[in-house]
């Protein structure tokens, strides 16, 4: 029997997605319950012999179910050692670690801070501000323990990181607009980096993160109806209705009160399934035409060897066309902070992974510089059009971390420059050339 995820259609999204991106990583397929209907199929008897309580997701492997979102993804990952519990048993207990505090001190606090304000359980200002200081103690906990390292364990993607994502999804999503994350820089990063991997991006669909602030707090006494994240950051939601709590009246004598219903988990209104959106036109698709093609260079530089690549720089300033396209050298404002290498490392390659989007458009040189700490991340970046495109400096955090300078390309210094870049001579302006990341 294959493996089998018993959930709804669009419900608890980031708890299967848990177990499903793991599954990447060591290569095993989950199926999906085709027709899931919560109320109904998790009420049968044959259900709860999977689960007595009645909750989704449960995992039905051949030697029988597992519940909990979590032991779920521990299960699928434990399939083949490929490095998510780490590479001794301390990393294992500090995935495990990491773990439990996404789960108590991530999960369960925001769930109780944000959860009120989009449809889960009647507002309580105080509680709200108990769970608020909770979640941003916890963030500022991880961003701390973030500032020096990629992953939050070890030196690549462990279950963990899969885990601290899912639970981060929601609320970046729906609430962390880009101005709250800004306390939180290292977590900026670190989840993007985590959600553009290619085996989460598999699995998750593109992630917008919140554009506006919470939604006002219900009035005393009554809730808000769910709202559904849309999948295009401007796009306007429909106004959020409100339900009045009616008041209270002397119950008739033969009338027997109904019971409260229990407030949903957050998860469970977590995003709910809407029409697909129709891609617009990409602009750089409306700019003139230019007599220079951007495969034509990527394939002349891939097919150069690295003894005539002075034949390769040459062609491209053969085919340049600076009324269609734009060089640009890249600093890096914080260069202090490359203490490590496999750390400045990971942050060139998760801004080239956050630039995926561009790539038909663009071709870059990344270079990190210097024998020893703190090294410099500088580079070279060709975009079409004469101006960085407006949908980089939207779309991808990374871009404000460099300062940007247009190349003059009637300065010989400049171009020689961007002839280093491409050509990864041993030093570059006197400074030892580290590593090389090529973005084409």
């Amino acid at each position: 029997m294959a493996l089998v995820i018993h959930n709804p259609v669009g419900n608890n999204k980031k708890n299967v997605f848990k177990a499903l991106i793991a599954a990447e990583y060591v290569g095993v397929k989950i199926e999906l319950t085709p027709s899931f209907q919560i109320g109904v199929t998790n009420k049968t008897p044959e259900f709860l012999k999977l689960n007595p309580l009645g909750k989704v997701p449960v995992l039905e492997t051949p030697e029988g179910a597992i519940f909990e979102s979590n032991a779920i993804a521990r299960y699928v990952a434990r399939l083949k050692d490929v490095g998510l519990f780490g590479t001794s048993a301390f990393e294992q207990g500090q995935i495990e670690q990491w773990i439990d505090f996404s789960a108590f001190e991530i999960d369960i606090n925001i769930g109780k801070w944000l959860g009120p304000r989009f449809g889960s359980g009647v507002y309580n200002a105080e509680m709200e501000e108990l769970a608020s200081n909770a979640s941003k103690r916890a963030l500022e906990c991880l961003d701390k323990h973030l500032s020096n390292r990629t992953y939050v364990v070890g030196h690549s993607v462990t279950l963990a990181d899969i885990i601290l994502a899912c639970n981060l999804l929601l609320p970046i999503q729906k609430a962390f607009t880009k101005e709250f994350m800004a306390s939180y820089p290292h977590i900026e990063r670190y989840f993007w980096t985590i959600v553009n991997q290619p085996n989460f991006r598999k699995v998750v669909p593109e992630v917008i993160q919140a554009v506006g602030p919470l939604p006002p707090p219900p009035s005393k006494g009554e809730t808000q109806h769910p709202v559904s994240a849309h999948p295009h950051p401007h796009a306007r939601h429909a106004p959020k209705e409100k339900v009045k709590k009616e008041k209270k009246e002397a119950p008739k004598p033969a009338e027997v009160p109904k019971p409260a219903e229990t407030p949903k988990p957050v998860e469970d209104v977590e995003d709910e399934e809407e029409a697909p959106v129709k891609k617009s036109k990409n602009p750089l698709d409306s700019l003139p035409p230019s007599p220079m093609v951007m495969d034509n260079w990527k394939r002349l530089y891939s097919n150069t060897k690295a003894k005539d690549f002075h034949l390769a720089i040459n062609g491209f300033w053969e085919m340049y066309d600076p009324e269609g396209y734009s060089l640009w050298f890249c600093d890096y404002k914080h260069n202090d902070e490359n203490q490590v290498t496999f750390v400045t490392m990971n942050k060139v390659g998760g801004f080239l992974q956050r630039m995926d989007f561009i790539r038909k458009y663009a071709f870059s040189k990344m270079c990190i510089l210097g024998e020893s700490p703190p090294y410099s991340i500088k580079g070279v970046w060709l975009f079409r059009g004469t101006e960085i495109p407006q949908m980089v400096k939207e779309e991808c955090y990374d871009v404000e971390l460099y300062d940007w300078t247009k190349v003059d390309i009637t300065n010989e210094e400049q171009k020689a420059l961007v002839n280093a870049y491409f050509e990864e001579p041993d030093e570059i302006q006197g400074v030892k050339l580290l590593e090389t990341k090529c973005f084409k």
